[in-house]
């Protein structure tokens, strides 16, 4: 019987258990920088599933960003529009086919976290630091877009850009909340 017992609660320790994301709450802020400046906005999840393990570490998840969502902060009016069509093209997402971006989380340490990004049909890995505090995960992802295929503009890709250059890193800031 006490073996028994000892075998439940080892079983039971070592289980993890799905977390409910609040999608309203989590926020997803991105920045794009050129040699003559940055854009900002923001993305919103469409669904998301975290499993944690017993130490409230994410064992695996997976976070579907709609990039419909896409939004650009520091524009307005006719600018805004301009953006938003030429960044939901096929230079950059070519989001009328590829309508979403996922992030499969496979390990985290407490403070990194291992994944695979998906964007335009193209998994390349990410790692990342995040803090946590309660049951939100904040972090900064940063990533390549030229992995991605989106190469326009890049100074890898074409020469003589100039002051039309975009930098190849992309910034995304991220909240990630669970719901208690």
């Amino acid at each position: 019987m006490k073996g028994l017992l000892i075998s439940a609660l080892t079983v039971f320790s070592l289980t993890s258990f799905a977390a409910d994301v609040d999608l309203a709450k989590s926020e997803f802020n991105w920045k794009g920088t050129k040699v003559t400046g940055e854009h900002t906005g923001k993305l919103k999840l469409k669904k998301a599933s975290v499993k944690l393990n017993d130490k409230g570490l994410i064992e695996s998840g997976t976070l579907v960003i709609d990039l419909n969502s896409l939004t650009v902060t520091d524009l307005s009016g006719e600018w805004a529009t301009k953006f938003l069509t030429h960044m939901k093209s096929d230079d950059f997402f070519n989001i009328a086919k590829f309508p979403e971006a996922t992030l499969v989380v496979k390990n985290d340490t407490g403070s990194k976290i291992k994944g695979i990004l998906t964007i335009k049909g193209k998994s390349n890995p990410v790692e990342f630091s995040y803090k946590k505090s309660g049951s939100e995960y904040v972090g900064v992802l940063t990533f390549d877009r030229t992995k991605f295929d989106m190469i326009y503009g890049s100074g890898n890709y074409f020469k003589n850009l100039g002051d039309k250059m975009i930098h190849n890193e992309v910034t995304l800031n991220f909240k990630l909340v669970l719901n208690k």
